[in-house]
């Protein structure tokens, strides 16, 4: 088994390394607070979609203990967008926790201990805000370390063995003396030469140390169990306004997914599409009700439609707002709405202005 030269990799990460706004340039020492807070924000969620919310997140909360004294519901609507709500929650909890203890501890075991933080993230806070000579095994070291040693086990079996072999890639004296470089070169040869179609192998600087490219079977890699189908569940969802511009909002429960978010009221999510009679005896108000559209959105575990109703109403009664609140529609931006959701507003708000310029016309 060759390891691969770990200099060759920072040589061509020295000259090729993305600028990334989380990223000390210039030789500064990296900020515990950004690197962790992108690395959050990273899981699951593309480098493109994360540097507005990152700046974002900034701007409002400059460091971690601005981000612990905030509401939650402040963060919540920060965040609302990105996906995998939880991973707020536990941003909110873990900088609290963080502010408690003094700071940022700089070891993979004591990290791990945070709220959100697990084996990857620690290590990945480690080796680059700390320089602790560890290698941060994400999907993109995976992909680099099946291809490397011509691992065809799939995933997610073979986990445990890609973690074990990418233990070693930081054998060389030089990987052990920038250990924070040597995190963000994998990261980035993942991310612009061993991508996960097409990779370009005739530029890797680890080509000639690679397995995979010698027995060219490097693209197929790493391979993967076969997909099983989303299953699909639907629900109803009512967009209600009323003649001050008021929306009529709720808060989803504090555990289960969503947890904690905005959400317009709405039925059950289940296997089986709503009767209408069945959907509307659910309806959080006495309204005339029109179909607006369906919202489609997928989630790691299922599909999801909804059938989204749109009404206008005078007022609300104080019974109908006992369950919710009432926002204006000027403010729904701002609102801790997560990205389906949004969607179901917007088609809301599209289909009662087309019904009532129908009736108008």
């Amino acid at each position: 088994m060759i390891t691969p030269p770990d200099h060759a990799l920072l040589h061509w990460y020295d000259r090729h390394r993305r600028t990334l706004p989380w990223r000390a340039e210039g030789g500064r020492t990296p900020d515990p607070y950004h690197v962790w807070l992108s690395e959050i924000m990273l899981q699951q969620t593309t480098v493109t979609a994360v540097i507005p919310y990152y700046q974002k997140f900034l701007a409002l909360f400059p460091t971690v203990q601005a981000l612990a004294a905030a509401p939650q519901e402040q963060v919540l609507a920060a965040w609302a967008g990105l996906g995998y709500y939880a991973r707020a929650r536990n941003l909110h909890a873990c900088a609290q926790a963080v502010v408690a203890r003094g700071g940022f501890p700089a070891q993979v075991a004591e990290l791990k201990t945070l709220p959100g933080i697990g084996v990857y993230t620690a290590a990945a806070i480690a080796a680059i805000a700390f320089g602790v000579p560890v290698v941060p095994v994400d999907g993109n070291v995976e992909r680099i370390t099946a291809r490397l040693f011509d691992e065809h086990t799939p995933l997610p079996g073979a986990r445990k063995v890609l973690a074990r072999l990418a233990e070693g890639l930081n054998a060389g004296a030089q990987a052990q003396a920038r250990p924070s470089d040597f995190a963000q070169a994998l990261f980035d040869l993942g991310a612009g030469l061993c991508t996960p179609r097409t990779p370009a192998c005739a530029l890797c600087p680890w080509q000639q140390s690679c397995a995979g490219y010698a027995a060219g079977t490097a693209a197929s890699l790493p391979r993967k169990m076969p997909k099983v189908a989303r299953p699909v569940r639907y629900g109803v969802h009512f967009f209600v306004v009323d003649a001050a511009g008021q929306v009529l909002l709720r808060r989803r429960p504090d555990t289960g997914l969503l947890a904690s978010m905005t959400e317009i009221p709405g039925t059950a999510w289940q296997a089986t599409p709503w009767p209408e009679a069945e959907a509307l005896a659910t309806a959080p108000a006495r309204a005339q009700w029109h179909g607006a559209g369906t919202v489609r959105h997928v989630f790691t575990h299922f599909s999801l439609e909804i059938t989204v109703l749109a009404a206008r109403v005078a007022r609300f009664a104080n019974t109908e707002v006992s369950q919710g609140f009432l926002l204006p529609m000027a403010r729904l931006e701002g609102a801790a709405l997560p990205s389906v959701m949004r969607k179901c507003v917007a088609m809301g708000m599209q289909g009662l202005s087309e019904h009532e310029a129908a009736l108008s016309g």
